[in-house]
């Protein structure tokens, strides 16, 4: 018994070390492989994972930013910098968890190429500041594998002046995109550790 034991042993080592295509686990397998298994999500935690992370996004992305603007006083690179162009930090971070962001303002109400619901938060928001209230974040989920992520700049920010120019109510809202599929991904990361602290 401990002889056959021993010899198939032996014949599963040779057929494995003999295989030319042995599985390679590469981080992009194991990421595949994490994403196939089950795992049991609410949409609730989706809302706290993307609150979470939009929240920590735009104070990164807010605080590059304002830096950048007090440093540029050209008009054209102004524009660009409002444009999100220019601003490493926020690239790496866009790049990292595959983010749609960008600053709107007033005229983006009519922005066809919005989504209707986010059009209706942006006047929303409008309306709020008018009224002088304090707006807190929203979160959409425009389709079963998007969410965006809305959260107003402070009206005493140099951004809403330097981005949008004189206004009526000073105005700006952020907007953060993130695919379910990433925010799932990332659902772990958030729990372990915080790798959006601005430093």
């Amino acid at each position: 018994m401990t002889r056959s034991l021993l010899l198939s042993g032996l014949l599963i080592s040779f057929l494995t070390a003999c295989n030319p295509e042995r599985v390679h686990y590469t981080n992009e397998l194991k990421e595949e492989m994490a994403d196939s298994k089950i795992k049991r999500i609410t949409n609730t935690d989706l809302v706290e994972t993307v609150d979470n992370l939009g929240g920590k996004v735009s104070a990164v992305v807010q605080k590059e930013l304002i830096m950048q603007l007090q440093t540029v006083t050209d008009p054209t690179e102004r524009a660009k910098i409002c444009q999100l162009q220019n601003l490493p930090r926020t690239k790496a971070i866009a790049e990292k968890y595959a983010l749609d962001i960008r600053l709107l303002g007033a005229a983006d109400i009519q922005n066809k190429t919005l989504n209707s619901k986010e059009r209706e938060i942006l006047d929303a928001y409008l309306y709020s500041a008018k009224q002088k209230q304090q707006p807190i974040s929203n979160i959409q989920k425009i389709n079963d594998t998007l969410f965006v992520y809305n959260a107003v700049v402070p009206a005493n920010s140099p951004i809403c002046e330097a981005c949008f120019g004189k206004q009526e109510v000073p105005f700006a809202v952020w907007h953060v995109g993130f695919h379910k599929r990433e925010v799932i991904r990332r659902m772990g990361d958030t729990k372990k550790k915080k790798p959006l602290q601005s430093q």
